[in-house]
């Protein structure tokens, strides 16, 4: 296969001279590989303006110098070479960087099984959707999202998770901290904001970016404390509240059904209005499904979801189910553009929806992050039954509590084990009130599977010896 080639004829000696240091150029800079192959010489005289023979000549000095070789029936490519050594990074200096550890097993949370990607599936959702695509899904694409996928989320956010919503009131975005964006800038989300008191900084920053004030929400094993939304001075005037009512993140727990009842009669009361992330609700397996809250009021809760658990963040595709009065301005929040999700994703994601893909691979994931959650609490309780499990009746991720005063200790350990995991504190708002509490927030779906009794044993390992944690 024969390529295009850019090159600039620059500098003195005539353009046979310029031809050679631009084709020199071009492989010690590293665009011409090793083996590429170059134009024929009748293609790249027609393309710079020179002489058939002037590049003939250059070709052939480079070749005597050892830049290039030119065999009959194979043409003219760039010859094999050692390797240039990488670019010194800066920052810290290499003997630091050398010595320090690097992870050898993820127990981040958050991440799925990416060996578990349904690529076969997906391939034939993409085949049949591009097949069908109309040729206006080529041409710019609608911030509102392919209606294709908004139909299909409609049917089965109502069948799978009680979303109560038509495919007008669904707007595409590219995940969690994406609409948080977009919603900052509406009045979805004013000066100060409610947040439950354990939850991701990094949405925290989003918000602050945004000049928007957050104010934490105490949480229980029975998930955020709603009932004080409306009675807490700090809170007076706050219309929104951010929650993760299926799953409180990282603590685990569902909100209970009145805590979640308390909360839309608060929105309902003030005119205001819920938030609810629902980053995890498709893998529940101790008990009933848990549905969202917006099937409870969707003029009162904004819903979003993604895909970013349940097949790969690297699909950049979720949504925001918003209450009608919101949809006009979200959508002038994006633009009269889709600038984020690509449209064949976008369709290829439809196709897999009605097709039952998704619930297929959705139930294969549940029973592999099923076994794994199992094998988890398993290895701890025979070697460390004085650390507590909780949070492990949904989602991909545990919160080990520990003894107080041993978390910092333990995330230390689990470095010197080879372990990339957090502590509970990594996910406290700096405003919370009442007792912190130590533990490991370790995410169990992301290892292979000939790994994960390794990353378990070196998980006990670095966990302290001590007294079942309050």
């Amino acid at each position: 296969m024969v390529s295009d080639l850019h090159l600039e004829l620059a500098g003195a000696g005539g353009r046979r001279a310029a031809l050679i240091r631009a084709l020199r150029d071009a492989v010690r800079g590293g665009r011409l590989a090793p083996g590429t192959r170059l134009p024929p010489y009748r293609s790249l005289a027609a393309d710079l303006g020179i002489a058939r023979n002037t590049v003939a000549d250059a070709y052939a000095e480079l070749v005597a110098e050892g830049w290039l070789t030119a065999r009959q029936g194979s043409g003219t490519r760039v010859a094999p070479r050692a390797d240039p050594p990488p670019p010194r990074r800066t920052g810290a200096p290499a003997t630091q960087r050398e010595s320090a550890p690097r992870p050898v097993h993820n127990l981040l949370q958050g991440q799925p099984d990416a060996a578990a990607f349904p690529r076969t599936a997906w391939l034939a959702s993409a085949r049949r959707a591009l097949t069908a695509a109309p040729s206006e899904a080529f041409g710019p694409g609608d911030p509102y999202g392919r209606p294709e996928l908004r139909r299909a989320l409609a049917d089965y956010l109502s069948r799978a998770r009680g979303v109560r919503t038509g495919p007008d009131r669904i707007v595409i975005c590219s995940g969690f901290a994406h609409a948080l964006r977009l919603l900052s800038g509406t009045s979805a989300l004013r000066r100060t904001v409610a947040v439950e008191a354990y939850g991701l900084g990094f949405h925290r920053s989003l918000l602050a970016d945004a000049g928007i004030r957050t104010v934490p929400l105490p949480l229980d094993e029975h998930g955020a404390r709603t009932e004080e939304l409306a009675t807490r001075r700090d809170l007076r005037g706050v219309t929104t509240v951010l929650l993760t009512p299926a799953h409180q993140f990282p603590t685990g727990g569902p909100l209970r059904p009145e805590r979640r009842a308390t909360a839309v009669d608060w929105a309902r009361a003030g005119g205001g209005l819920i938030v609810e992330d629902d980053y995890d609700g498709e893998f529940r397996y101790d008990r009933r499904p848990v549905g969202a809250v917006q099937g409870l009021d969707p003029e009162r809760v904004l819903y979003v979801g993604s895909v970013s658990k349940s097949l790969s963040p690297a699909l950049r595709l979720g949504w925001m189910v918003l209450p009608d009065a919101l949809v006009d301005e979200v959508l002038a929040a994006k633009g009269e553009r889709e600038a984020w999700a690509s449209a064949l994703d976008q369709l290829t994601l439809a196709d897999f929806l009605e097709s039952g893909g998704y619930d297929r691979h959705v139930r294969r994931a549940r029973q592999r992050y099923r076994r794994r959650r199992d094998q988890l609490v398993a290895a701890l309780a025979e070697r460390a039954p004085h650390v507590r499990v909780s949070g492990i009746a949904a989602g991909l991720h545990a919160v080990l509590a520990l003894p107080p005063g041993t978390e910092r200790s333990a995330v230390r350990a689990a470095a010197r084990q080879g372990l990339a995991l957090d502590g509970l504190a990594a996910f406290r708002h700096p405003d919370a009130t009442g007792p912190a509490h130590d533990g490991l927030v370790v995410g169990y779906a992301a290892p292979p599977d000939h790994a994960f009794a390794e990353a378990l044993d070196a998980l006990c390992r670095a966990l302290p010896p001590g007294a079942v944690p309050r």
